[in-house]
């Protein structure tokens, strides 16, 4: 099961604070970019050690997708 902590305020998952990755915590340093698509949030963000993940949040179906894009 994927894991993405998240901000949320005016509407759900306005911005990712932490995810899991591997049963590891891995807090987020930097959003580097956000983007919509149909049905979702995508963003790409830099964790601490300098690994580049991009998270997509699908709404239909409240789940995350977490890929790692270098590391």
């Amino acid at each position: 099961m994927e894991i993405v902590e998240c901000h949320s305020g005016y509407e759900y998952a306005e911005r990712p604070i932490a995810l899991r990755w591997k049963d590891e915590r891995l807090e987020i340093a930097d959003v580097e970019a956000q983007w919509r698509i149909p049905g979702g949030k995508c963003f790409r963000v830099r964790v601490a050690d300098g690994r580049v993940f991009e998270l997509m949040y699908g709404e239909l179906y409240d789940e995350w997708r977490i890929n790692l894009v270098n590391g």
